[in-house]
């Protein structure tokens, strides 16, 4: 697994160093790999492949009244991305509380059951990985919680 970590900068996202991460997981036709951007307080992450595109999108919202995450997807037309971009939106949103954003499209050529169980695990490797990354640094700094700000 390879990560590149970058920076947030002067005046970003004081909690959390991180401001951007590439993490890849597996090999030949299930690579995979998730990018991950901060954009103010909300996470956008994005799954793909060498052959990536947009298969669908999940949003995930955290209620903290009820301790829980929503998560809505919208999937396009023939494609099956939809359970990744779901199960990586609620996992993320559910754990770090926070709005999340995932993009998914993984495309491979007459694929096999086999191959999308790994590519599938794969997946779920690297949003836990993203997971304890992001984890450590917020957690680890205690460093405090960002500011709230209300929507448009």
């Amino acid at each position: 697994m390879s990560m590149i970590c970058l920076s947030g900068g002067r005046g970003r996202r004081k909690y959390c160093n991180m401001k951007s991460v590439v993490l890849s997981e597996g090999n030949g036709r299930t690579r995979v790999s998730l990018s991950a951007q901060w954009i103010g307080k909300d996470l956008i992450v994005c799954l793909f492949n060498e052959r990536g595109h947009i298969g669908a999108v999940a949003v995930a919202d955290y209620s903290p009244a009820d301790d829980r995450a929503s998560t809505s997807i919208i999937t396009r037309l023939g494609h099956k991305d939809d359970l990744v971009a779901y199960s990586a939106a609620h996992a993320l949103c559910k754990q770090l509380r926070e709005p999340v954003c995932a993009v998914a499209g993984i495309h491979v050529e007459s694929i096999t059951s086999e191959e999308i169980m790994q590519i599938t695990q794969n997946c779920d490797k690297l949003v836990q990985e993203l997971i304890h990354s992001i984890t450590s640094q917020l957690w680890d700094a205690k460093l405090p919680s960002p500011p709230h700000h209300e929507s448009y």
